[in-house]
């Protein structure tokens, strides 16, 4: 009897041993799985789709959510002092290994709380001007990704074609973006130079956007709208302002076409962020460095037409433009 309670003492502690060894390695392959850390500026459906731009491309390289990486998400919906908070979350409890910023305030947020831990731009205009990297070419610290900058020449080039007699823009931002007024000072320039008439309409916050736009199209003949996030959240309330009069829009990311703007040539935003999820994976994996590695500019993009909307406006569209666009019924 001795020998048969000493055998299952002996059985229990071997289980028990064993049972430890297995949590510690399960404990130690989890510490050794890296964290990306995200943090999105607000959702709307042109950032939204850049998150899952960053998803697929992080997956095209080999890096999946709950396999063999932890993916952190957060949301600051267009909150500074969320912002500040979740970017504290992400580097202190989260203990990210790489960091995703989507849209400048949220990269913003990151670079004030770290400066070395990398951090990888999604959809950030200028990041020079933004103050996130010395040289666009050289970034030189722990900052590197992908601009959104939109082809504004060809933006125009469009609005000459499918609004030839239309030489009045009004450009509508939100004046708290810095990455919009860089991108206005650039788009009142390229169209002054092909001969309009520009006005420049900001708005320090959502709430006056519908007011702002009542007054635009009294006075101008169409809306031209850069890649601002406050005026893509409320894409909706702008489109149905500028409806009232048949004012078009032209905005600079596709997705703002598809909810009511009329044409741009723009960036796919998923597209943007599968390069965004890439630079990501290469950093993560040590096969590139955030001081060395350039900022990712497309040099090309796609035009876009949303025929629904240029019928309810009265726009004949040319063949020559809709043949190599991409149309929304």
């Amino acid at each position: 009897m001795r020998i048969n309670r000493l055998s299952v003492v002996v059985a229990i502690i071997v289980v028990f041993l064993i049972g430890s060894f297995f949590i510690e390695k399960q404990e130690t392959v989890k510490q050794n799985i890296p964290t990306v850390g995200v943090l999105q500026f607000v959702s709307h459906p042109a950032l939204d789709q850049i998150y899952k731009g960053i998803q697929a491309g992080l997956k095209e390289k080999g890096y999946e959510d709950g396999k063999n990486m932890t993916l952190a998400f957060q949301n600051g919906q267009a909150d500074q002092s969320k912002l500040a908070t979740m970017s504290q979350q992400l580097v202190q409890e989260k203990k990210s290994d790489v960091l995703i910023g989507i849209a400048t305030p949220a990269a913003q947020a990151l670079a004030n709380t770290t400066s070395e831990i990398p951090i990888i731009l999604g959809a950030i205009t200028d990041p020079v001007s933004a103050g996130l990297v010395k040289d666009n070419q050289k970034p030189g610290g722990n900052i590197t990704g992908v601009s959104d900058k939109s082809p504004v020449t060809a933006q125009f080039e469009l609005v000459t074609q499918i609004l030839p007699k239309r030489k009045k823009v009004g450009i509508l931002y939100a004046s708290s973006e810095e990455n919009s007024k860089y991108q206005v000072e650039e788009a009142k320039r390229i169209a002054e130079k092909i001969g309009m008439t520009v006005k420049t309409f900001a708005v320090p916050s959502s709430n006056e956007i519908a007011q702002t736009v009542q007054v635009m199209t009294s006075e101008v003949d169409f809306i031209y709208i850069p890649t601002d996030n406050t005026i893509a959240n409320a894409m909706q309330t702008v489109v149905s302002e500028a409806d009232k009069t048949k004012t078009p829009i032209i905005p600079s990311v596709d997705t703002m076409v598809e909810q009511g703007g009329l044409a741009t040539v723009g960036i796919n935003q998923f597209d943007l962020g599968v390069q965004t999820g890439k630079m990501t994976a290469d950093i993560l994996s040590g096969k590139a460095k955030p001081a060395t590695t350039p900022i990712y500019t497309f040099k090309t993009g796609d035009i876009i037409i949303n025929q629904k909307q240029a019928d309810k406006l009265g726009i004949s569209i040319p063949e020559n433009v809709t043949s190599k666009a991409k149309i929304i019924d």
